[in-house]
């Protein structure tokens, strides 16, 4: 639990830290234009035997909402026998917000074998919801 602890607040600095840089290297405009090429190259990443870059593709895939990546997502979040693989996929599919991938988070909060996973799980999944109310309540 403590590595697990660890790795988290370790990757959380990263990627604030990547966040701050991100501006400068890609603008916004030249990401959107290449999306479909991102998108590509980074559900390729998710097939890969390199867990970081399976785990930096899934991350990605959440970050820009790829609705195309649910399915493997899915399939990462039930069948990786790591937790931090399992945790980055529950995160990406909540981030991308669909009916299907925060069903496939919801199950996971309940099914999953590992407490730490379950947690996160569910605090992706009610941060998801709230956010998505919020989203309501402004657009009226």
């Amino acid at each position: 639990m403590k590595r697990l602890s660890i790795f988290l607040a370790v990757s959380l600095v990263v990627l604030l830290s990547f966040e701050g840089f991100s501006h400068n290297i890609i603008l916004p405009s030249e990401v959107a234009s290449k999306k479909a090429t991102i998108e590509k190259n980074l559900m390729v990443g998710l097939t890969s035997e390199n867990e970081g870059l399976m785990m930096s593709a899934a991350y990605f895939l959440g970050e820009y909402q790829c609705e195309c990546a649910v399915i493997p997502l899915m399939k990462l979040l039930h069948d990786s026998d790591n937790e931090k693989v399992r945790i980055t996929a529950a995160l990406s599919l909540a981030k991308i917000g669909t009916e299907k991938s925060l069903y496939a988070v919801k199950q996971n909060i309940i099914f999953d074998h590992s407490e730490a996973v379950r947690k996160l799980c569910r605090q992706f999944y009610t941060a998801a919801k709230l956010q998505k109310q919020i989203a309501l309540e402004h657009a009226d």
